[in-house]
């Protein structure tokens, strides 16, 4: 499979595996995304990590070094582009070509590929900390191969979450098979002495995620990378923005990956959690958007995550510039200051959420491995035909899509239709519950609306989402005099 993988383009003949590995063991362990993941949870750590990607070497290599330096990023990215992404690399090649004739970035990415991995190691000869690939697509095999070969020490994506988050056609279980490619790809390096930091992408399709459903696909796709030998794996959630509710599923996430890991044989994986910023709709003002970041870092430290991902005011705008990308970065770690020393463990709604959580997790999680007799990927592949396991807007015309959020009375993010996953019924009911106390509140119709209404949310203006108390009264009545 590697070699017939390594033959799709001509920078597939660079990767040398075992002088990869030496080049890997080389690198001081500050910039060794596996042990620096270790550190950070033996020293209680919140690390930061931005997105973002441009379209040749030189812009990626300003990039990298403005957020290592001015961003005080503890974990530089490589974001592909879309052509990579799709595997569409002669596209990319031309893309390429044109960013550097023009001067500036025509892709929304680097073309990992293309480049190859002598060029992309400049980009980690370039930066003092560890690298991370974050490549957005269901079909790793060639970037993965380029990218570990490079120096990357850390690589994003999974076959469940994936696939039904960013493409339309290509099946479940193809999309399995291609990360458990990159999952042996890199278990091979850890028999090689080198220990990768594999990550899961728990935030879907990006847009209000109840954290039992991020989780389900977390355990599933955690369980998928162990059985290919993988031992440093981590678990992304997207945030909800709600402070219990974020810091209960940071907390149930971590517990129940392991509860179902150590159940499956599996004693000595490493999970640890990463919190990223609203994947939602952004708001325009930048001032708005600013106070998302600073909360996300709230958030993500208070929760007790790892690490958390970044993102910056021009959100809603485009791709952020290196400046504004670094500007995010430091916006997170001040709230991750402020934030340090707050834990919510202990407080009776922080565990009854995390309690409530697992107790949606688990009954979808063993009706899955049911269907597959106890095999995570075949029980995977027909739970999701079936419905048992839904995503959410999936645009993946395999998945059912009939699993509906919105945030309730209080904020949280509840389940307005549960479709064919066997959530438990009174948990269904609470959440129900709090969703009519909602719709009462706002006087808007128990249904769809609602979770229309919780996607746009966020993005709103401040004079829609808090406007003067009294406006109505002000509107009516006038100025005095």
């Amino acid at each position: 499979m590697r070699r017939e993988n390594l033959t799709r383009w001509p920078t597939g003949a660079e990767v040398d595996m075992d002088e990869a590995a030496d080049y890997h063991r080389s690198l001081p362990e500050h910039k060794q995304l596996g042990m620096v993941m270790r550190k950070a949870v033996q020293e209680g750590c919140c690390l930061t990590q931005p997105r973002g990607g441009f379209g040749t070497v030189e812009m990626q290599k300003h990039l990298m070094q403005t957020l290592d330096r001015d961003g005080l990023a503890d974990i530089v990215p490589t974001t592909t582009d879309s052509y990579t992404r799709n595997e569409q690399w002669q596209n990319a090649q031309k893309g390429m070509e044109e960013s550097s004739s023009a001067g500036r970035s025509l892709l929304n990415g680097y073309p990992m590929v293309n480049y190859g991995v002598k060029l992309s190691r400049e980009l980690i000869e370039a930066i003092d900390k560890p690298a991370i690939v974050l490549s957005g697509t269901a079909m790793p095999r060639l970037t993965a191969e380029i990218g570990l070969a490079a120096g990357y020490s850390g690589y994003l994506g999974s076959g469940i979450a994936y696939v039904t988050s960013y493409t339309k056609d290509l099946g479940i279980e193809a999309g399995i098979r291609n990360y458990q490619y990159l999952d042996r790809l890199a278990a091979a390096y850890q028999e090689r002495g080198v220990e990768l930091h594999r990550r899961q992408p728990g935030f879907l399709t990006g847009t209000n995620i109840p954290p039992s459903i991020a989780i389900v696909v977390c355990v599933l796709d955690a369980l998928l990378a162990a059985e290919q030998g993988v031992k440093n794996y981590g678990l992304e959630l997207g945030q909800t923005l709600h402070l219990i509710q974020d810091a209960a599923a940071i907390r149930a996430c971590g517990e129940l990956c392991q509860e179902y890991l150590v159940r499956g044989g599996h004693t000595e994986v490493f999970t640890p959690v990463t919190s990223l910023h609203w994947m939602g709709a952004w708001p325009q003002d930048e001032a708005q958007a600013a106070a998302l970041i600073v909360y996300g870092g709230v958030l993500a430290a208070a929760g007790g995550a790892v690490s958390v991902t970044t993102k910056s005011t021009h959100e809603a705008i485009g791709i952020p510039t290196p400046e504004a990308n670094a500007e995010g970065l430091r916006m997170t770690r001040m709230g991750i200051y402020l934030a340090r020393t707050i834990r919510l463990e202990g407080l009776d709604e922080y565990e009854r959420e995390k309690q409530l959580i697992g107790r949606e997790v688990r009954p979808v999680v063993e009706k899955v491995l049911d269907m597959g007799d106890g095999d995570v990927a075949l029980g995977s592949v027909r739970a999701i035909e079936a419905g048992v396991l839904d995503i959410p807007w999936s645009p993946n015309r395999h998945v059912k899509s009939r699993v509906l959020p919105a945030r309730d009375v209080d904020g949280y993010l509840r389940i307005l239709e549960p479709g064919d996953m066997p959530i438990p019924k009174d948990a269904l009911e609470y959440h129900q519950e709090r969703l009519r106390m909602r719709a009462e509140r706002d006087s808007q119709p128990y249904g769809p609306d609602l979770a229309v209404s919780s996607v746009y949310e966020i993005s709103e203006t401040l004079d829609r989402l808090l406007p003067f108390p009294w406006r109505d009264e002000v509107l009516t009545k006038g100025p005095k005099g």
